[in-house]
């Protein structure tokens, strides 16, 4: 069954292009001290719209949300939380930099909101960011230190995660003792009612060879972002990497996605969109060609190459995406919530039919 997640807003949900004038729901934009306490009726806080997005994504019937990692925006921490709270099966992806602690802080986070999710919470780790991001957080860790570093993080949270030493992962004693160039770990390892519990999905993502290396040694699903050359080559690599280490890791591809009734239906929209941000028409250049257009990063999404279309078209492009061995899709829309429900109704069930259908739900459950 492919996996359908939906990238979460992480500075507001509003109707247009432009990321800074975003503000429905109290997102984004500048707001009384008391907004977000105000108790009385008829007031609401900038978190009951993005609760709006997530219930969305979970009654189109998608498997789950993707927090993401923004230094601009809301913590993906606290949204990971409020959407496991505020769901019943949504799978909840949290995005964040190592730097943000400890592996073992930040898996003693996740055991919590694990139990409280039984079981829900999956961890996307962001290896690579810009330097004025790093220098913003403190972040001395530089190059491919980053991934060594990504490495020794995830040895370490699944190396505690578990009662008993991990063989062969650097653990020695009756705790778990882990030595490493930067961390440290001495009689560690969570027990009582810490213990036993599922550890996060891990998903990683990036092109070059150390990120491609890490996902094939300690990641479960590697996200890649469509090329104006495709993914195929990619995939393969990370597919052959994965075979060499003794293991098996799944593809997965961030989209933006903008599918309509019709094609030029789907296109007027994109138009529309450009015209806020942009004086003149789009380049070209943008269209590829084949359904998959170049401009969305102009639009506010973080990757510039999705798919508009009709409903037929985007799912027929999706199946191709799934017959090149991609297995999960991170999807992405504005306005969030209109786009979920277009989603759901339109365009996944022709995508994946027999795993959109309750009956195949309940059977794999």
């Amino acid at each position: 069954m492919t996996e359908f997640l939906w990238r979460l807003p992480s500075r507001g949900d509003g109707r247009r292009a432009e990321p800074g004038l975003r503000n429905r729901g109290g997102f984004g934009g500048p707001s009384a001290a008391t907004a977000a306490t105000d108790v009385r009726p008829g007031q609401f806080g900038p978190f009951d719209d993005l609760h709006q997005v997530v219930h969305a994504a979970e009654l189109s019937g998608l498997d789950g949300v993707l927090a993401p990692y923004d230094p601009l925006g809301e913590e993906s921490w606290i949204v990971a939380g409020g959407a496991l709270r505020a769901t019943r099966h949504a799978r909840v992806v949290v995005e964040f930099h190592p730097a943000f602690g400890t592996p073992v802080y930040a898996a003693k986070v996740s055991t919590t909101l694990q139990r409280l999710s039984q079981g829900r919470l999956a961890w996307r780790i962001a290896v690579e960011t810009d330097e004025a991001d790093a220098r913003a957080r403190g972040d001395r860790v530089a190059g491919e230190d980053r991934y060594a570093r990504a490495a020794e993080f995830l040895t370490v949270a699944r190396g505690v995660w578990n009662e008993t030493p991990v063989p062969g992962a650097g653990f020695a004693g009756t705790g778990i003792d882990f030595a490493g160039n930067h961390y440290d770990v001495i009689d560690g390892g969570f027990r009582g009612v810490l213990s036993g519990l599922a550890f996060p999905t891990v998903y990683l993502s990036g092109t070059s060879a150390q990120a491609v290396e890490l996902s094939a040694r300690h990641g479960d699903v590697h996200v890649f972002t469509e090329t104006p050359d495709g993914v195929s080559a990619t995939v393969a690599r990370l597919q052959e990497r994965a075979a060499a280490a003794g293991r098996t890791v799944r593809a997965g591809l961030e989209l933006p996605i903008i599918a309509r009734e019709s094609e030029q239906e789907a296109w007027a929209r994109a138009h529309r969109q450009w015209a806020e941000v942009h004086d003149a028409a789009p380049a070209a250049a943008l269209d590829l060609g084949d359904g998959r257009w170049a401009g969305f990063a102009e639009l506010g999404y973080p990757y510039p190459i999705g798919l508009v279309g009709s409903y037929e078209q985007v799912a027929q492009h999706l199946s191709d995406y799934i017959g090149a061995g991609i297995e999960t899709f991170v999807l992405s829309g504005h306005p969030h919530i209109e786009e979920l429900h277009r989603t759901g109704e339109h365009l996944l069930y022709l995508v994946d039919p027999a795993g959109r259908t309750l009956a195949a739900q309940e059977a794999t459950a």
